[in-house]
């Protein structure tokens, strides 16, 4: 009954962490593509054919449902392999849905014509490949109209944060809220979409200012994943052990997943 948990680096322990908490009786098969992080950099055909790579792996453990808890993905690689590459059997969900359903206060299923919401001006905060893929505007616009969506690809933040700098990685996440706000002065609300970003969660919301209301997926996500397998409990794979896959150097790995979450974890070679 495995879940998959994908990411390109650690930031996606974030979501397994409020995953297992959410579901305790599921394991998790956590695949980390450290050998070929960061994907925010990459060109949209390399992180398609790194993410398939990587998702069959992780259904080799016996997992039929992947998250793909990285934006860059979800972004520039989800859609394509939903429509063309994943099988009826298997499912690939991305980290967007939960949040445009948070800011739209409407559920996904939910097909009515886009109507006005309470927040009318969005900062996005996320990889340059996020942004440039403008997946997260192009979703919102689905179900919301008259919302304003400045959006700032915040270069090194990710490789800060994988590397353990946090003094260069707070540095970093105020010199690109200075730069959003120089455009977007008073934004009221703000997406973290990167799932490395909640790491660096007040320093954001410290830059911003506390009028903002923050978005963070991880909490997000585990609601949606529960809700999801209750509806569609086949998709519970038959996998049963809980393990840490990566493509890098498991020792230098485990020793970072360390100072992500403030627990022991061993990572294997993928």
């Amino acid at each position: 009954m495995a879940v998959g948990i994908f990411d390109s680096g650690l930031g996606g322990l974030t979501v397994l962490d409020a995953v297992a908490k959410r579901l305790p009786e599921v394991p998790f098969v956590y695949f980390a593509d450290s050998a070929n992080a960061p994907y925010g950099v990459r060109t949209p055909d390399d992180i398609y054919r790194l993410t398939c790579a990587a998702v069959e792996r992780i259904w080799a453990e016996g997992c039929d449902l992947v998250i793909l808890a990285c934006n860059t993905a979800s972004a520039a690689a989800l859609k394509r392999m939903q429509e063309t590459w994943v099988p009826a059997d298997k499912r690939v969900l991305g980290v967007f849905v939960p949040l445009i359903e948070a800011l739209t206060e409407r559920n996904w299923g939910d097909n009515s014509p886009p109507r006005e919401v309470a927040v009318k001006h969005v900062a996005l905060f996320a990889t340059p490949a996020t942004v440039a893929s403008r997946a997260f505007q192009r979703e919102l616009a689905f179900r919301a109209i008259g919302v304003d969506v400045e959006a700032q690809p915040c270069g090194g933040v990710v490789d800060a944060i994988e590397q353990g700098d946090e003094i260069l990685a707070e540095a970093l996440v105020r010199s690109h809220v200075e730069a959003l706000k120089r455009r977007m002065p008073h934004p009221e609300a703000a997406i973290l979409g990167c799932t490395h970003y909640p790491l660096m969660q007040n320093t954001f919301q410290a830059a911003l200012g506390q009028q903002v209301q923050l978005y963070s997926q991880a909490a997000l996500v585990a609601e949606s994943l529960a809700d999801y397998l209750d509806r569609r409990p086949e998709f519970l794979g038959t996998g049963t052990v809980s393990k840490f896959l990566t493509t890098g150097d498991p020792a230098y790995v485990s020793d970072k997943a360390v100072q992500f979450l403030r627990r022991q974890i061993r990572f294997e070679a993928a």
